[in-house]
């Protein structure tokens, strides 16, 4: 298994005469290898803090992240984390961000700069390797920072809203592209997002968390086939169970 959750709660401390603000409370969960997880529910619930405690950015208040067994205590290489807002370099060129990591982890340029190219191709943005980010379009840096995570080998990838700021036609495009590498891969994918219909078309388990504080509400699992067809019944009727379970939160 990769990620076990125990006991996890979140406070964050509000200062002197404020409330304390409890984000999460009592998240117990374990995520095999190879899963793909979205996280959803209402604004506010926690989702990105249980996200970024998961990846080692934050420390929980109580309880504690295996991955693999170990206590997760920081960031590691081992869990890539892909950004809402592309995160790259402006200074360099597209195969440079790409294998900027792996030349701060020693690995020779060349080898690096091969592997980078092949993945980049497989996302269609061979031509662009040496074009610089302000040349790209908001779905192809978007796909830079994917395969920049990807290509440093990580076990499992963490994707905060990764999706949100592409239009709808780049958004599916991108989607199939990460599914299909992940899946062959064979990579674990915790996924943030407020749309539903991305979650049902990619996941496999869909955590729905209450209200602040977040608590898991009910788990979902989607057992459509792959490649999913939106304008299937089954897909469309377990996108409105979703979204009726969320309304029927945020309305209590």
């Amino acid at each position: 298994m990769t990620f076990e959750i125990e006991n996890v709660s979140k406070v964050f401390e509000s200062g002197e005469g404020k409330e304390d603000v409890t984000a999460l409370k009592d998240i117990n969960l374990t995520i095999e290898t190879g899963e793909f997880i979205s996280f959803v529910g209402p604004s506010g619930c926690g989702k990105t803090t249980l996200l970024r405690i998961i990846e080692g950015f934050e420390n929980p208040t109580e309880g504690t992240v295996k991955d693999d067994g170990k206590i997760v205590t920081g960031p590691s290489n081992e869990r890539g984390f892909i950004f809402q807002n592309y995160s790259l370099y402006p200074w360099l060129n597209v195969i440079d961000n790409v294998v900027f990591g792996l030349g701060i982890n020693g690995k020779p340029e060349k080898e690096s700069k091969e592997r980078a190219i092949e993945y980049l191709e497989s996302v269609g943005l061979k031509d662009f390797a040496d074009s610089y980010p302000h040349e790209l379009s908001g779905g192809m840096k978007q796909r830079v920072a994917i395969i920049r995570s990807l290509i440093n080998d990580s076990k499992s990838l963490l994707m905060d809203e990764s999706f949100s700021a592409l239009d709808v036609q780049a958004r599916h495009k991108l989607q199939k592209q990460v599914h299909k590498i992940c899946k062959e891969q064979h990579k674990t994918i915790l996924f943030v997002t407020h749309d539903i219909d991305e979650a049902v078309f990619l996941s496999d388990k869909i955590i729905l968390l209450s209200r602040r504080p977040g608590r898991i509400k009910e788990i979902f699992e989607v057992k459509l086939d792959h490649p999913r067809n939106r304008e299937d019944k089954e897909f469309e009727g377990l996108v409105s169970k979703i979204i009726q379970a969320i309304d029927e939160l945020e309305d209590g």
